[in-house]
């Protein structure tokens, strides 16, 4: 099997990224544009076509990140600590809203059977129920991210278990076995985020 030099490269900076974001990191974000501007020519060579797009949306929302995290703390936060680890980020780590839960399971379902459909009808992808799953909850995965949600950890262990195995379908060996260190950095991270929460609602 034929090793791509940009799945060994994205890899690297994959394993950063969600170390930077075990610990809430600012620095995430800037490993993120990197990892994803070059992962739109990695998925575009292995027709992932709802990845390589995805990709896109990535870079648009590794800009917000960075600036929700920049923001002043909130009249809650003044005089707290930030949490161990944590570089910048002026916003706390917070539960997912419950109001927005069934919107978000709607926006989720719509946005599954969209992607689907573009990639059934305008592709030859070979994998579009699960392309389009992964692709659907991580455009909004990355939004409950960008809001230091705490619950945003629990969509990513869903991403993280069936990306796994799709791209050790599409022979990305190095990208299936990042994703699969992933799901156990994301229960742990899930621990951690939750003992540093602040002012939790």
């Amino acid at each position: 099997m034929q090793i791509n030099p940009l799945d060994i490269v994205t890899t690297v900076l994959g394993l950063a990224y969600i170390l930077l974001e075990y610990r809430a990191s600012i620095w995430m974000w800037v490993v993120g544009f990197l990892m994803q501007s070059l992962g739109i020519v990695l998925y575009y060579q292995k027709g992932l076509y709802a990845d390589c797009g995805m990709e896109f949306y990535y870079l648009t929302m590794t800009v917000y990140g960075f600036w929700r995290w920049m923001k002043p703390k909130n009249a809650c936060q003044q005089g707290n600590e930030a949490p161990s680890g944590a570089v910048g980020g002026g916003s706390s780590i917070v539960h997912f809203p419950r109001h927005l839960i069934l919107p978000w399971l709607a926006a989720t379902a719509v946005l599954w059977a969209t992607i689907y459909w573009l990639l059934v009808t305008f592709t030859d992808s070979n994998v579009p129920l699960a392309d389009s799953f992964t692709t659907a909850l991580s455009l909004l995965g990355i939004w409950a991210l960008a809001h230091k949600y705490l619950e945003q950890w629990l969509i990513w262990i869903a991403v993280d278990v069936v990306t796994c195995v799709l791209y050790a379908y599409k022979g990305l060996p190095f990208k299936s076995g990042l994703y699969a260190l992933y799901v156990v950095i994301a229960v742990m991270g899930f621990m951690k985020w939750r003992k540093m929460m602040k002012c939790a609602g």
